[in-house]
């Protein structure tokens, strides 16, 4: 694991996501109102900088312990190799990827309300899959599973997921988020490394 110190975009991150998320839980819970993704209010209202200040706000401490930590385990290395400007495009493309998604999947239903930084994580993490598509990733922290098969499985359970949801249904977690960030993450990735391509199809065996 890379010192944080050396990849200070990842820092800022951690730090940024940690400190918005615990104010606004426990000093000014009014704010998720004003700060969480709706698409209603986007489309209707214009409340773009809603599209921003979602990613920064998580519901509990649990949800903000596991975004966090898989940023943690993911970002300095992606930062490291990428650099930070890239790093800024990848993280905060895949967010607006992630956004996107949801806005196009539920712009009809003015009951859906998410936050947290789930899409421009799974970007990353869908990323790192580009590069190292054999490492061995620890689902639930304890069980190995190759980084490529945890990526196809992801896609298939949010699928899965996104298929059987209640029509109108506001709650449950945020399943387009990941797929949008997921290629997000790896259209970015490849825009920025148009090597990265035959660099993963080789370990495929291609």
């Amino acid at each position: 694991m890379l010192d944080l110190t050396q990849t200070p975009i990842t820092l800022a991150l951690l730090v940024a996501n940690v400190a918005i998320s615990l104010f606004v839980l426990h000093r000014r819970p009014q704010l998720f109102a004003k700060l969480a993704f709706r698409p209603e209010r986007i489309l209707h209202h214009g409340e773009f900088h809603r599209l921003l200040s979602a990613g920064f706000l998580h519901v509990n401490g649990a949800h903000l312990l596991v975004n966090m930590l898989t940023l943690y385990f993911f970002g300095p290395w992606l930062e490291a190799g990428l650099g930070p400007l890239r790093y800024l495009l990848l993280y905060f493309g895949s967010d607006l990827a992630a956004q996107g998604l949801v806005l196009i999947v539920q712009r009809g239903n003015p009951r859906y309300s998410a936050v947290g930084a789930s899409g421009a994580i799974t970007g990353v993490v869908f990323a790192f899959c580009l590069y190292e598509p054999f490492r061995l990733l620890y689902l639930f922290f304890a069980i190995p599973i190759p980084a490529i098969l945890f990526a196809i499985g992801f896609v298939a359970l949010s699928l899965y997921a996104m298929r059987s949801r209640t029509p109108g249904q506001a709650g449950g977690l945020a399943h387009e988020a990941h797929l949008g960030g997921a290629i997000g993450g790896v259209v970015i990735a490849l825009a920025l490394e148009p090597a990265l391509l035959p660099h993963f199809l080789q370990q495929l065996g291609f």
